[in-house]
């Protein structure tokens, strides 16, 4: 009966699409702040170079992105939703449920979290262990028991670390990178004390909660989901320290610098090849039931995965892009080609 109704809903939808088709002859892009400037690249050479008008690009965040995504079908919802982290069962089963049944997955390449500062700004060399203790909402004392954060410079937390207090701008929990940075960064760092880590095998759930859990004193500010804005805020506060994409911070190489983490430089090599610890990899997701309704879809994703735009030497590379490998490229282009609809997520 499920079945049914929602393959009726379809059908009704994608009546209701084809009819409305003249109110927006334009692909509607939205999502992560971190794949906007590669869309909107891809965007204006795609409306510069062809006979279809440029598609708008909105940068929701990752999770607001996939709201509106898997609201439904007709042209008042985007037709691709950009992200910087794979799609969640959870936003999968709500697409679903609301008739968007096929999904493309496309994984367009990889970006670090970069913890910058000014340039003007000290030094930062830091492990995750410290990055954690920096920010987390709850940290063990000397006898391992949880404490709420004491820390209130870097320097408390190792005597090496800038003199300075500890002032964080961040992405809010809409944002792919926000998730990123907890699930590589903050866990990865508290996962560096034996006493929290034992949690994993006791109480998975408060592992998480540690672990995920970051302060809400002040020392972390939420930003909003303009990386545009972090970076002015940087400039203006030398002592201040953001979380955002890498290619933001390559797009501002000469203002600001990124710390090292665990020794290893944020860099196109060490994102590449995974020695750089904040790594992940970023994507788009096609609406299958837009494709041949909205115009264009198609040969917008056919842009995107030339590899005169994501290749190694491609124009995207100058946004920051770390491109994926030879065969992996070739083989996310034949199936983003073939709009090959992706399964479930794992749980």
């Amino acid at each position: 009966m499920n079945k049914t109704l929602i393959a009726a809903a379809v059908t009704l939808a994608a009546a209701s699409l084809s009819t409305q088709a003249m109110a927006r002859d334009s692909i509607w892009i939205a999502g992560s702040s971190t794949v906007f400037p590669f869309s909107t690249a891809v965007a204006e050479t795609f409306g510069r170079e062809s006979s279809f008008p440029t598609p708008k690009v909105e940068s929701l965040g990752t999770g607001g992105g996939f709201k509106l995504f898997c609201s439904g079908v007709g042209v008042d919802k985007s037709d691709i939703s950009n992200a910087s982290r794979a799609i969640k069962l959870s936003e999968f089963e709500q697409c679903q449920a609301n008739g968007v049944t096929e999904i493309t997955e496309v994984k367009i390449g990889y970006d670090g979290i970069a913890i910058a500062n000014a340039k003007t700004g000290p030094d930062l060399d830091i492990s995750l262990g410290e990055l954690w203790m920096a920010l987390a909402k709850d940290v063990p004392n000397e006898d391992g028991k949880l404490v709420p954060n004491p820390y209130k410079k870097w320097s408390e937390i190792n005597k090496d670390l800038p003199d300075v207090a500890i002032e964080v701008l961040g992405p809010p929990p809409t944002s792919g990178t926000r998730d990123a940075f907890v699930e590589l960064a903050m866990e990865g760092g508290c996962d560096s004390f034996d006493s929290v880590k034992a949690l994993k095998d006791s109480d998975k759930d408060m592992h998480k909660a540690v672990c995920h859990g970051i302060r809400e004193d002040g020392a972390f500010i939420e930003a909003g989901e303009n990386d545009n804005l972090i970076v002015q805020k940087l400039i203006a506060n030398p002592n201040a320290v953001g979380v955002f994409g890498f290619s933001f911070l390559d797009q501002n190489a000469d203002t600001l610098q990124g710390a090292k983490i665990g020794g290893v430089e944020p860099t196109f090599e060490t994102i590449g090849d995974g020695s750089y610890p904040v790594s992940r990899s970023i994507y788009f997701y096609v609406k299958n039931a837009h494709v041949g309704t909205i115009p264009g879809i198609q040969e917008y994703v056919a842009e995107f995965t030339n590899d005169k735009a994501w290749g190694p030497d491609g124009y995207l590379a100058d946004k920051g892009l770390i491109a994926l490998p030879d065969d992996m490229r070739a083989s996310v282009a034949e199936q983003a080609k073939a709009l090959k609809p992706m399964a479930a997520p794992a749980k």
